[in-house]
């Protein structure tokens, strides 16, 4: 039985804005995870983070899907896919196991990751683990190592994890409403009916627990993040590609430096004006450095 078919999507979501069809896939675990696949030629995976979903690659997949695969998932508990009441699910390390499944269904080679926020972690567990699989990382404003000792990340996983913050994010969808607007450099590039995609993907409290959950998982996915890391030289000798907004409110030129100082075949594109939702905010300059990249290496 084919684990992937097309499906019907809410009304919300614009044909306009988001032109693809979607798909849902069947994970071995029974939930249904939305994604959409267009395009031939090598696979560029997008990996998205919270609070978003794969209408944050819409720009970055028409400006793409001409000339190359295109995929871009729903993590469980976010966009299309389906909610979970088990908190097991919400766990970074369960998204990464139910990432893998839909690349290891889609039985995909000579992958092109494209990592944003969690997306980082998430996507570098599969490639720490199938690097024979992998081609190229594109980094965007993420990370992939244990930071329980900065004060910057722990402070924050503190702040959210507690009942005040658990509180804004489920009830006052704190993430989208102030997180998102004060993480951009220019906050006309999130427009109403912009907002409208990413608000109405988490309509409810009970549809934003892996949001709400997520944040704790910082600190809390200690122990994952180092596995992960320890065993980086899978692959930071793949090219990479590093687009990086300077006005993140999460990701400072620290980590910046950091990726740089590790990954060894790396082209860096350090955006000024920009902040962390770079797909939103700088899409003609990444859909224009990605085709170079890809044709480079």
């Amino acid at each position: 039985m084919d684990r992937i078919i097309p499906a019907t999507r809410p009304d919300w979501v614009s044909d306009d804005l988001f032109p693809f069809e979607s798909k849902f896939f069947t994970t071995p675990s029974g939930h249904r995870m939305h994604l959409v696949d267009e395009g031939a030629g090598e696979p560029i995976v997008f990996v998205h983070g919270n609070p978003a979903w794969s209408f944050e690659f819409r720009h970055l997949i028409k400006g793409l899907r001409s000339d190359f695969r295109c995929i871009a998932p729903d993590h469980i508990g976010f966009g299309l896919s389906s909610r979970s009441d088990r908190r097991r699910d919400h766990q970074p390390a369960a998204l990464a196991r139910e990432f893998t499944a839909l690349i290891d269904y889609l039985e995909l080679s000579d992958i092109t990751l494209f990592l944003t926020d969690w997306g980082g972690p998430i996507g570098l567990d599969f490639a720490r683990k199938q690097p024979d699989r992998l081609k190229r990382i594109v980094i965007a404003n993420t990370w992939c190592w244990p930071v329980a000792d900065d004060v910057h990340f722990r402070s924050f996983s503190f702040l959210m994890s507690s009942w005040v913050g658990q509180y804004l994010i489920r009830h006052r969808n704190f993430f989208v409403n102030r997180v998102m607007p004060k993480a951009v450099g220019n906050k006309a590039v999130l427009a109403p009916e912009i907002m409208a995609h990413y608000r109405m993907a988490m309509p409810t409290p009970d549809a934003r627990s892996a949001s709400a959950a997520l944040p704790g998982h910082i600190v809390g996915a200690t122990d994952w993040l180092h596995s992960i890391w320890s065993e980086r030289a899978a692959f930071v000798n793949y090219p990479a590609l590093i687009f990086w907004g300077l006005k993140d409110i999460a990701f400072r030129k620290k980590e910046l430096d950091r990726w740089k100082s590790e990954l060894s075949a790396v082209e860096s594109h350090e955006l000024q004006g920009c902040g962390h939702f770079l797909a939103e905010e700088a899409p003609e300059k990444l859909v224009e450095a990605l085709h170079a990249f890809m044709s480079r290496t």
